[in-house]
């Protein structure tokens, strides 16, 4: 399977590296980033592996030397940030809704399902459409922009004032805007869509200010069909010790929703289908730590592997400085 990174080289330029997952990569003549090479791709009527063929290649690269190095950056990036849109979906998962629903049930005293189970319950009956039919649509949240991305090696840095800094694992979807407004999908990628849960359990009213935190993505962006069944592993490590470690299921076959209604749902409004935006979508997870008890704490290092992706997404978890925001009238 074809994946694409952004390497730096010995002198930290930018290569975009065409790889299959074993021994070398190839960088890739004519291009200077992956958004380049999308925009080209799009410009030519072709698709990616196409256009990479059409290109050609340079000096071969070696991926897992250049991981070891720390050389590995985010596998797509906008020339302006703001333009890179970072959204996703919630409890889109079979099993997803349990931890959920658990939390906003402690405060609810009547035993009836909850927002979260209803929302779940609609996917399930609904989420995967006939082809040419518009099924449910999923609970969405908004989390940034390019600014708020951050590639695997990097800190995942929790504000001051948040409750709680908790990992999401899950997969990712790249999406460009075609010059006429047509979403493509560029690949998948593995994704830490961190959070902040206990502001959230707090009141579900807060997910919005709960989500907009910064969130990984991993460096292979995978190129084609996702398979329907993906399985990974999930863990946190707090100095020696192993803290945290569960798999995690995703891919269609595990999922209440397929990818095409998502998709659908989120590039439905026009804002989202202005020409020459990205967009990264994150899919939803069912495993948390912190519905297994976990509290992390400033240091943790989060790991997220997954098959078919070659490279973990690895980052560790910083605190912010306390800063005040004072308004002022013009």
């Amino acid at each position: 399977m074809l994946r694409i990174l952004q390497i730096a080289d010995d002198a930290g330029a930018t290569k975009v590296v065409a790889w299959e997952g074993q021994g070398s990569g190839h960088v890739v003549n004519g291009v200077t980033s992956t958004y380049d090479l999308a925009m080209q791709a799009i410009a030519a009527g072709r698709s990616l592996a196409a256009q990479i063929e059409a290109l050609g290649f340079g000096a071969d690269i070696d991926v897992e030397l250049a991981a070891r190095e720390g050389r590995i950056g985010l596998p797509i990036s906008h020339p302006d940030p703001a333009h890179f849109i970072v959204a996703g979906t919630g409890l889109t998962h079979l099993g997803s809704a349990d931890g959920r629903d658990k939390m906003h049930k402690a405060a609810q005293a009547e035993d009836k399902p909850t927002d979260s189970m209803r929302m779940f319950l609609s996917g399930v009956e609904g989420g995967k459409p006939a082809p040419g039919q518009i099924g449910a649509q999923p609970e969405w949240f908004y989390k940034g922009n390019g600014s708020q991305l951050r590639s695997t090696g990097s800190d995942l840095v929790s504000p001051s004032f948040a409750l709680d800094g908790g990992e999401e694992p899950e997969l990712a979807g790249i999406y460009l805007i075609g010059p006429d407004g047509t979403p493509f999908r560029v690949g998948f990628c593995l994704a830490n869509e961190f959070s902040d849960h206990v502001t959230e359990k707090g009141n579900y009213l807060w997910l919005a200010h709960s989500k907009l935190r910064q969130a990984s993505l991993g460096p292979e962006l995978l190129i084609g069909d996702l398979p329907d069944h993906v399985e990974g592993t999930s863990r946190i490590r707090r100095g020696d010790q192993v803290i945290f470690e569960k798999p995690f299921l995703s891919g269609e076959a595990n999922m209440s929703h397929s990818i095409a209604n998502l998709e659908y749902h989120n590039f439905k409004y026009d804002i989202f289908r202005a020409p020459g935006d990205l967009h990264v979508h994150f899919f939803g997870t069912a495993t948390l730590s912190v519905s297994h008890g976990i509290k992390t704490e400033e240091g943790d290092v989060f790991e997220i592997d997954a098959a078919p992706f070659k490279l973990p997404l690895v980052n560790r978890l910083t605190v912010a400085a306390a800063m005040s925001v004072d308004v002022r009238k013009l």
